[in-house]
This record gives structure tokens, sequence and C-alpha cells, in this order.
């Protein structure tokens, strides 16, 4: 089995957060990215070659990735292969739809002529043994597998939802209904018996925008195919918003974390630049956090999570927040609940998070959230308050903030922003 990894999604529901980076190499958890965690199943599910797609602002996840060597993905035969979008004889096409994007790597996957093909998201935390799916899939004697998971009926209509009979067999599959039938949704995980998935995508290869949930399940499935749900009960999260992805990070560090980064059997695999360790210094207070290797804190942690090389300077106090590498917050400044991205400078004296919550006058589907959120490089001047449910992009100064605030719900998004 050969495993095919969609990474090129840009993650517009993450705001600022994704403007220059795409959304499976946004950090988590301090030391990690969002794409580590498929990336480790495949390695720990004894799965050795994978092709990942990419084409939304690839060069971090493209330097993150190299020649695959943190996941024992540096192999002279399979390995991991960064398939991004290129230019053809007929002309080149962007990348249109998740099975669109599968469907220009045909080629690719023809190298290996797989008996199985394994399709992922980059963008989802969870483990899972994909070997044992696959196990599942010969048993059954399916021609197509999909990961599926219960979740709360209320939720449904945001996902892919299918309706089985007592033997898993799917009956009936619909695409994000707006009246749900079924609370089993489905995971974005597939694997397809090669023969099928390659008739698939050559059949519906003109399908403008061609995709798995919309349109190549429901062709096999009405083409008589044998379509299986594999239902999952494990810890998953689709950290999709701001407010999920917030979410996940915190349950990293409850007493008894649900989703465990430290077991020995599951290890989380990345990149890991060789930094310093961290310095505490004897005036700092910190609880209930992870801090990163080649941090300074020299002010108080809470209940945060705090990426590597991070500066938290003398009397500084940080609440319920992300902080991701290379950022500065300066001396006296407090940070309540928020997401601060990579390589921000954080004045002295600021007090983010401020006031009460206000819906967002900058976009308020992305924006619900009672969250600060800074996009990465970004600069915020000395003193200066910012309400809750903000976004600020670049390099601001003290003019940007009347009267030395920003009001709850209110943006600033500089030059070079979207």
């Amino acid at each position: 089995m050969i495993a095919m990894l969609l990474a090129g999604g840009q993650g517009s529901r993450l705001g600022v957060l994704t403007q220059k980076v795409a959304k499976p190499a946004v950090s988590f958890g301090g030391k990690y990215r969002i794409i580590d965690f498929p990336l480790s199943n495949c390695i720990n599910s004894g799965v050795d070659t994978v092709g990942v797609l990419t084409q939304y602002q690839p060069l971090r996840l493209n330097t993150h990735i190299g020649i695959g060597i943190p996941w024992d993905l540096d192999r002279n035969v399979g390995g991991v292969t960064v398939l991004p979008p290129y230019e053809r004889s007929k002309g080149s096409d962007w990348y249109t739809g998740t099975a669109n994007a599968i469907y220009q790597n045909l080629e690719y996957m023809e190298t290996y002529n797989p008996e199985y093909v394994l399709i992922l998201s980059g963008d989802h935390i969870y483990k899972m043994d994909y070997e044992v799916m696959l196990e599942y899939h010969k048993a059954n004697n399916a021609d197509i597998t999909i990961a599926a998971m219960p979740v709360p009926i209320e939720e449904a209509s945001r996902f892919g939802i299918v309706i089985t009979d007592d033997k898993n067999q799917i009956t009936e599959f619909e695409e994000k209904p707006a009246v749900p039938r079924s609370n089993l949704a489905s995971m974005g995980i597939y694997i397809f018996s090669w023969p099928v998935l390659r008739d698939a995508l050559i059949k519906l290869s003109d399908e403008p925008g061609c995709d798995f949930g919309k349109h190549i399940i429901p062709y096999c499935h009405a083409s008589g195919k044998r379509t299986f749900a594999y239902e999952y009960n494990g810890y998953w999260k689709d950290v999709g918003t701001l407010g999920s992805y917030w979410e996940a990070n915190m349950e990293l560090i409850d007493i008894i974390p649900e989703f465990n980064l430290y077991e020995e059997y599951w290890k989380i695999y990345t990149k890991s630049d060789i930094i310093p360790p961290q310095y505490i210094s004897s005036d700092a207070k910190i609880e209930r956090s992870i801090i990163g290797e080649g941090s300074e804190i020299y002010g108080e942690v809470v209940n945060s999570v705090i990426g590597a090389g991070v500066t938290i300077e003398a009397g500084a106090v940080i609440h319920d927040s992300i902080i991701m590498r290379g950022t500065v917050i300066g001396a006296g400044t407090v940070v309540d609940k928020a997401i601060i991205a990579e390589d921000v400078h954080v004045g002295a004296g600021c007090h983010l998070g401020v006031g009460e919550y206000a819906p967002s006058k900058y976009d308020p589907k992305v924006y619900q959230f009672d969250l600060v959120t800074v996009g990465e490089h970004t600069v915020i001047p000395d003193n200066v308050k910012i309400g809750k449910n903000t976004a600020i992009s670049g390099v601001t100064t003290a003019e940007d903030y009347h009267g030395g605030i920003l009001e709850s719900g209110d943006y600033i998004v500089k030059a070079g922003g979207v």
C-alpha cells in the first residue's frame, strides 16, 4: 500500500496564521507541525511510500519534509516524495480538487503499481494504525474503505455522512447534508483497491474540481463497488478553525492529556533543529505548560504552549495562549488567550486580550472566538492594548492603534496581508 497525503490546502479558516504558510506546516504543540501527525502514522503503520501533494505556499512544508529523514522515509525505493503541480506538454494545471490532485499524479502511483492506495489529509491531529484499517479492507473484500467516526448529530452537517447496514457496508453517502440521517462522519481517510481508484480517476478526469466526497465516492458507490465504513473511536481533531486549533493545543497540557505526545510505542516524529536547551530564570514562574527548546523564560507562563526559541521577558505574563517559535514577548506585557504565530515581536507594557468579546469587523466566519490572533513576522509596538477576537498582521506602529487601543472585533492587516 502506498499513501497519498493531501497537503496543498490554504486553511483559510485559520485567518492570518496561514497567510504565508500552508496549513499542514503550521506549528502545533510547541515542537511539531500539523503534517507530522499523518506522516508519523504512516511510518508507525509500516507504510513507507508516501507522496505529499503540495500547492499553496509550499516552501516551509518542502523544507520541513526534506528527504524524509525524521520519519525514516529517506529510502532508495519509496520513501517520501513531494508532488507539486507541474507543467505538461498540453499546458499546466493547478490542483482543483482533492481527486483532481491525485489524478494528476497517476504516473507517480503507476511506478509502484500498488495493490492499495491510502488517501490522507495533511491537516488532522490523530494517531491511527493504517495497517489495521487495511486488514479490515481485505477481510471485507472491499473496493473502498472509508474511515468514519461518530460525531454529535448537531455537527454532522459539516461532514460527509455515511449510512451503513449491519455489516458496516455503506448503503448511502451524503456530502454535508442539511438534515443528516446518521452521525457517522467520514474522516477524509480512504483506502482504495488500486484498479478501482485508477478507473474512477480516469473516468471522472474531466469533472471540474473533482473531489473524493462529492464525485469519486458517489460514482464508485453508484457503480456497485463494495464500500465499507471503518469505525474509528480514538482522538481525532480537524484543526481547521482558530477555535479548534487553540483547543487541541490546550488539550495537550491537561493533567492527563486526551492526546498523549509521549507514548513510547507510537512516537510522533518531526524535523528537529538542534538548538540550545531552555533557560528558565530564577524569577520565572511556569504552571501546566509546554515549553519548547531554546526558549528563555523570565516572566510567568500559565496553561500555555510555548514554541522553540521564544523569549518571554521579565514581568511578562502569559495565560491560556499559544506562542510559536522565535517570538519575543516584551517586558511587563500581559497576553491572555492569544495565538501568536512565528517570529513576532510584541513590545513592552502591552496587554493582549482585554475587554469583552465583540463580533469581527474583518471576517466573522473566521474570527468568531475570543482569541487575539497575530500573524507571523508581525511587530506590535510598546504600551498598546488589544481587545478580544482581533486579528493583527504586519509591522504595526503606535499610530495604528487609536488612543493606544485596538478594540475587540477590530483588526490591523498591513500590506502583504490578505
